[in-house]
């Protein structure tokens, strides 16, 4: 049976059990109940409705607005680190630079972008690419560049990053493009490497990019797999060519000196002959000059002289000597040689013999100067 039948009141939920039948409960009455207990957590009376309702909705304005408002100021505190540099918009304009440390923004209208400065970036570079004379080769390379500045950086165009990768492939298919193939796998490497630097830097100074290139690396460049064999063979003799190069300048640079310090040696020993011979011949003359007046005195006496001397000379510089016997067709042969040696072992014993000389023996001779005195008295 329901419960809101005839008769049935005692069943009615709703019913007020003070006797008075009321019906269901106001949501107004349960909100002010609500407002009346919380009027009292914040201060206000729970015995008075009107100062309930207004002191409610004030105190929660009021912890709202404290609460954004430290929200906001917390948001508005920022930190540019050391190797970074800000960039400040308001309202999307640029208005300037912000240096590294704590700082302070107003939140909705400004904005900061921060950029490294000081970080050295890298971007490689490769792929196959078509030489002057007609041949395919990979080559691979890697710039290193940093932040210059960073309005730049930022505005000059949509990606600055893309933008020099860009840049960086065109100079380098337009440098290898001018080049032969065995220039930029072997001796001209460097020459490359030069060019697509310059070429680089002609192209990103156009746009401003806020960059700038640190360095340039080439790191490698081969032909084809189909001929990489033979290039590597090439390369090989190449190195060995230039081995060879420089161990000839090497051996060169170590006889150069020696052929000069030769050089100077017979140039000074050819100085001093030239010195002696003319001293030399100076002397004679002045010999001659002192003996003209004697042989113009005495010519005889002077030619005997000059004649002796001459041969004592000539045979002091020999071991033989053959005297011809006067009267006779015999020649005697006296071995000065062998006396002499017998006489430096032995002096007294050699020293009798020399003067048992046969009396048929027309001449003395003298050995310690080798000269026949006989013979050259005759001849005198």
């Amino acid at each position: 049976m329901a419960w809101n039948e005839p008769g049935k009141d005692d069943k009615d939920p709703w019913k007020n059990k003070g006797g008075n039948n009321q019906g269901p409960p106001d949501l107004d009455d349960l909100f002010k109940d609500l407002g009346n207990k919380f009027g009292g957590v914040f201060g206000g009376s729970g015995g008075s409705s009107s100062k309930s309702n207004n002191s409610f909705p004030s105190a929660v304005i009021i912890l709202a607005m404290l609460v954004a408002v430290v929200v906001y100021a917390y948001s508005c505190i920022y930190t540019i680190k050391e190797a970074e540099r800000g960039v400040k918009l308001r309202f999307g304009e640029y208005v300037g630079l912000v240096e590294p440390g704590l700082s302070w923004k107003w939140t909705f209208i400004e904005t900061i972008i921060p950029v490294d400065v000081q970080t050295t970036r890298d971007l490689p570079a490769a792929g196959f690419m078509l030489t002057q004379d007609e041949n395919v080769v990979r080559v691979e390379m890697q710039v290193q560049y940093r932040v210059v500045n960073a309005r730049d950086y930022i505005f000059s165009v949509t990606n600055a990053d893309d933008s020099l990768s860009d840049a960086l492939d065109s100079a380098l298919r337009y440098v290898v493009g001018h080049a032969n193939m065995d220039d930029v796998l072997t001796s001209g490497r460097e020459a490359v490497r030069q060019q697509v630097w310059a070429e680089l830097d002609s192209i990103i100074e156009t746009y401003n990019l806020g960059l700038l290139v640190v360095d340039v690396n080439f790191k490698d460049a081969r032909p084809p797999e189909e001929v990489k064999d033979a290039f590597d063979d090439a390369i090989a003799a190449q190195a060995d060519e230039e081995r060879y190069i420089q161990e000839a300048e090497a051996y060169a640079l170590s006889i150069e000196p020696r052929a000069r310090g030769r050089v100077k040696r017979l140039e000074q020993e050819a100085l001093a002959y030239k010195q002696q011979t003319v001293l030399d011949a100076e002397g004679a003359v002045a010999r001659f000059d002192k003996l003209l007046p004697e042989y113009q005195a005495a010519p005889e006496v002077t030619r005997q002289r000059l004649y002796i001397n001459t041969m004592e000379k000539v045979y002091s510089n020999t071991s033989k000597v053959m005297v011809d016997v006067d009267g006779g067709n015999n020649m005697m042969y006296l071995p000065l040689d062998k006396i002499m040696t017998q006489q430096q072992n032995a002096p007294r014993v050699i020293q009798q013999p020399v003067q048992s000389v046969p009396q048929s023996v027309p001449s003395k001779v003298n050995t310690s100067t080798g000269r026949n005195d006989r013979f050259n008295s005759g001849r005198n």
